[in-house]
């Protein structure tokens, strides 16, 4: 990696004080979350009934809490949304991430490259089709409907830009703009000419991100889904430097980078498939974020990744605090949040820093 990135203020033990700080910052933040709503609960006492639920009743005392409904109402209605958005914060994320080294260009995650999309055709289809309304697939038909989109528009993605000799970052960046809104097309076919208002409702504000279906019976998929991916890239990291400094340089130290974009396109698909499937689409985090990350940790995946995690985890659970708590009594997409602070974040990047991979 060049000299620049010794110079950032991710390195040493700094960069250890920063992730311990991100932790204790996602925690504070998910009692805070847990916290508000229509019902305010007091922050010492949902940091109790967290302590005591947590902790099997070693930690935290029950006597003092004002109502026995804030109980359920933190556990079985904020907590399962708190640990949505922080897995599909990571996820977007980590996708983002991956995505940007694989194609060598900054402006690249699942949204611009079209897999989003793709998934956003394949859930639509599921919903409105009645795909996953069958006994046999009514858990998993939306789902796999979203995964089987996300796949497609990876092959696509990656045929489209193989056409007339090697893929380049350029062209891949355009194939995917293309392919996506290709299946954008196909999704408002779909819509238009479905006789169901409220399958059309349902669509219509989970194409914008919504966490409001978040519960405890779909949160073992996605975490399968999003921490074995991270179990996997974080150890990734050599190939994805690799990946910054082109083929040319791969071939010297004897890495194939063509199986491996491919392989790591399949798997941002699974992931990018299966979050867009519980919570629509929800643009910018795997844009923006990774940027962020990179001008703090720098550009070597082995400090980035884990910061990019956990920073990613940390902007959506505030996005979805911001979401529930700008107008009252109102829930705003989740997705609407992310595009309004993200687009002139990214553009601020762009005009005031020049970015690049050095961050």
């Amino acid at each position: 990696m060049n000299t620049k990135d010794t110079n950032k203020i991710g390195i040493g033990n700094i960069y250890y004080a920063i992730i311990f700080l991100l932790i204790g910052l996602i925690m504070l933040s998910a009692v805070y979350s847990v916290s508000i709503g229509q019902v305010n609960i007091p922050f010492k006492q949902s940091m109790e009934i967290l302590m005591h639920t947590l902790t099997n009743g070693r930690f935290g005392s029950l006597d003092n809490i004002e109502s026995e409904s804030y109980l359920n109402i933190i556990l079985q209605v904020r907590m399962p949304r708190v640990i949505f958005a922080l897995l599909i914060g990571i996820g977007l994320s980590l996708c983002g991430t991956v995505m940007q080294a694989v194609v060598q260009n900054p402006l690249a995650d699942p949204y611009i490259l079209g897999i989003s999309s793709g998934a956003s055709l394949g859930a639509t289809f599921a919903i409105l089709v009645g795909f996953g309304s069958g006994a046999l697939l009514s858990q998993f038909g939306v789902a796999f409907g979203a995964f089987v989109g996300a796949m497609i528009t990876s092959i696509a993605v990656l045929v489209l830009s193989s056409i007339g000799g090697k893929a380049t970052s350029v062209k891949l960046v355009l194939s995917g703009v293309v392919i996506g809104a290709l299946c954008s097309s196909f999704s408002s076919l779909i819509i238009y000419f479905a006789n169901d208002a409220e399958g059309i409702k349902t669509v219509t504000f989970w194409s914008m991100g919504s966490l409001a279906s978040s519960s405890w019976s779909k949160i073992p998929i996605m975490a399968v889904v999003v921490l074995l991916g991270c179990g996997m890239f974080l150890f990734q990291h050599r190939v994805l430097n690799t990946m910054l400094l082109g083929d040319e340089s791969a071939i010297t130290l004897g890495i194939n980078l063509s199986v491996y974009r491919k392989f790591y396109m399949i798997v941002t698909a699974l992931i990018t498939g299966t979050m867009v499937a519980y919570a629509g689409m929800i643009g910018f985090v795997g844009l923006i974020i990774p940027h962020i990350s990179r001008g703090i940790f720098g550009s070597d995946h082995k400090r980035l990744m884990l910061g990019t995690l956990l920073l990613g985890g940390l902007f959506l659970i505030w996005a979805d605090i911001l979401s529930r708590t700008l107008i009252h009594n109102v829930e705003l997409p989740i997705g609407i949040i992310t595009s309004v602070i993200g687009s002139p974040l990214f553009i601020y990047m762009i005009v005031k820093k020049g970015y690049n991979f050095g961050g």
